[in-house]
This record gives structure tokens, C-alpha cells and sequence, in this order.
């Protein structure tokens, strides 16, 4: 089974800062969506940001201008930059990656999944 390793979770305080990386193997990365994803206990799996053909990039509103999605393509690797963390962000995030065209907002149409990082911010 494809398995996406991800790293980069921790607990952190209100304002802090954290990195999640996630690397694919290279015949998933180099033609899917590539998103993150968190599910907060007894909620829904969310999208948080999602990656389009490497170039498009789609936000939740409650992360604009604090997350952002980067790549390094040389190693098949999409990072999530997370600023200013907050309590609602707390979660369990996970890589996803789908063959294009994919539904953005639809994570249970997805293939392919990591096992998921904890995120925990403090207030």
C-alpha cells in the first residue's frame, strides 16, 4: 500500500510556529494534487491547504495569511509552514495526494494518505 510519510508535529503555544513535511513517492508526486488535511477529535477530516498541478494553491479561510504550502520537487517533498498556531488548531494533520483532477474539498475521494502528524497548540 503507497504510504506518504509525513513529520514535523509537536505541541506548541499560542503563536507559535511548526513545519510539517510530506514526501511521496516520485510517480504519486509528480502528477497529483497534493493537500493537507487535519481532523480535530470527533470531527470531520478538513481540508486546510491543497496544491493544484503545482501551481494552484487552495487555503481555508481559517489559515489564510498564517499557513502556506511549499515544495521542494527535487525530493518529492510538500511542506506546511504554520504561523501565529492557535487552540482551533489544534488536530491531527494528514497528507494526501490524489491524481488530478481531483475534488479539492473532498478528502474521502482521495487515494493516497499518510499516517498523520498531532499538532497541539496550548493557549
Amino acid at each position: 500500500q503507497v504510504q506518504l510519510m509525513e513529520s514535523g508535529g509537536g505541541s506548541v503555544q499560542a503563536g507559535g510556529s511548526l513545519t510539517l513535511s510530506c514526501t511521496a513517492p516520485q510517480y504519486i508526486y509528480k502528477d497529483a494534487c497534493m493537500g493537507w488535511f487535519r481532523q480535530a477529535p470527533g470531527k470531520e477530516r478538513e481540508g486546510v491547504a491543497v496544491r493544484v498541478g503545482g501551481v494552484i494553491t487552495h487555503y481555508a479561510d481559517s489559515v489564510k495569511g498564517r499557513f502556506t504550502i511549499s515544495e521542494e520537487k527535487a525530493e518529492n517533498t510538500m511542506f506546511l509552514q504554520m504561523a501565529n498556531l492557535q487552540p482551533g488548531d489544534t488536530g491531527m494533520y494528514f497528507c494526501g495526494a490524489e491524481a488530478t483532477p481531483c475534488r479539492v474539498g473532498e478528502p474521502a475521494t482521495w487515494d493516497y494518505w499518510g499516517q498523520g502528524t498531532q499538532v497541539t497548540v496550548s493557549s
